[in-house]
């Protein structure tokens, strides 16, 4: 679908008919983010220094390298929701609403990072928001992207989940679609959260997801190749290719200014806000599932986590020297950009695994 923006220039020159083509619009979304984050991120930066004086607390427990961070500005985040926004709304098909679903998520969870970074920052605390009311407030707005995408999908298939690897097999959750949902989008959006860490850790592999999820949606919503694949066909998901775009351009014109070593760092503004549009896209495709795998590297911080909580309160021993995962590393002396770089290379890999999906069946 055309962008209602360009509509009345398509029949009246050629050149415009470019912008019919999904192909054109979501590399021109690409360009668009990109081109907005490189413009608007010094000045983004120099302001953020200058109301923020020493910069995002560092952990007194974490590994010693981070000391040498401090004074570097966080909430660089706010740099890519603008570039995906302004994008988004200037290339994608606004009346598709899909791509206004997945806003919703993005801003409305970007919003709860912001509220986190912003007391991080006034109260000099690490901790931020509580750990219960970031959940509450991220399963809220949850609650109303799965609503609202029911609301505009009434197939009967649309409470079922696909199942990787075997053709057209879908497993129905009825009601229970909505706990599942809400559990991939607060799911993705706390653990690529836990994924930032270090500089440029967590920015390449969204890059790489959404760059996945983009492709996806283009195949999920063409009834042609949704069906060579024999994947679910989800009638106008092609759109929020567009926003993926927007994702990867704006991710990749902070990486600029996140690259080691980082001249400001994302924030829960920007780690929870595009965790949460990557679950989103997976909702909308119906590749929940192959979420999971595409950001494996996001589930694997995660459950580190996990079991290095669990372990300790019930044994007060602990698996790791320090989780998330990547700190296990550094502690264990391995160089931040080693680190960073063989976390992307697993990135790659389990995205490829991911994709594999689409035709091994």
């Amino acid at each position: 679908m055309l962008p209602a923006l360009f509509a009345p220039l398509a029949d009246q020159a050629l050149v415009f008919n470019l912008f019919r083509y999904l192909t054109f619009r979501t590399g021109a979304a690409v360009m668009t983010a990109l081109v907005i984050a490189f413009v608007i991120g010094p000045s983004m930066i120099r302001w953020l220094k200058s109301r923020q004086g020493a910069g995002q607390p560092i952990r007194e427990d974490g590994p010693e390298g981070h000391f040498k961070k401090r004074g570097t500005p966080t909430m660089g985040g706010l740099m890519i929701l603008i570039a995906i926004v302004v994008s988004t709304l200037l290339w994608a098909d606004l009346r598709n609403a899909f791509v206004w679903i997945t806003l919703l998520v993005t801003i409305g969870f970007g919003l709860v990072g912001f509220g986190d970074d912003y007391l991080k920052l006034t109260k000099r605390n690490p901790k931020g928001l509580s750990g219960k009311l970031k959940l509450v407030v991220q399963g809220v707005i949850a609650l109303v992207a799965v609503y609202w995408y029911l609301q505009v999908t009434p197939e009967v298939r649309e409470t079922a989940v696909a199942i990787p690897f075997l053709k057209d097999v879908m497993v129905e959750l009825g009601i229970l679609f909505f706990p599942f949902a809400m559990l991939v989008m607060v799911g993705a959006s706390n653990a690529v959260n836990l994924t930032d860490g270090l500089d440029g850790l967590a920015t390449m592999p969204v890059i790489i997801a959404a760059t996945c999820f983009g492709l996806i949606a283009y195949l999920a919503g063409n009834v042609v190749f949704a069906g060579y694949l024999q994947i679910h066909h989800a009638p106008g998901a092609g759109e929020l290719a567009v926003f993926c775009g927007a994702l990867i351009g704006g991710a990749l014109g902070f990486l600029w200014f996140n690259a080691p070593p980082a001249m400001v760092f994302m924030g829960d503004t920007g780690s929870l806000s595009m965790g949460g549009a990557l679950g989103a896209i997976a909702m909308i495709t119906k590749h929940e599932i192959v979420l999971a795998i595409i950001g494996g590297l996001f589930v694997l911080e995660a459950v580190s986590v996990m079991v290095q909580v669990a372990s300790f309160k019930l044994t007060g021993k602990r698996v790791f020297r320090m989780a998330p995962l990547h700190h296990h590393y550094e502690k264990k002396g391995w160089a931040e950009p080693t680190i960073v770089i063989r976390f992307w290379i697993i990135a790659v890999i389990l995205a490829l695994i991911g994709l594999s999906s689409l035709k091994l069946r």
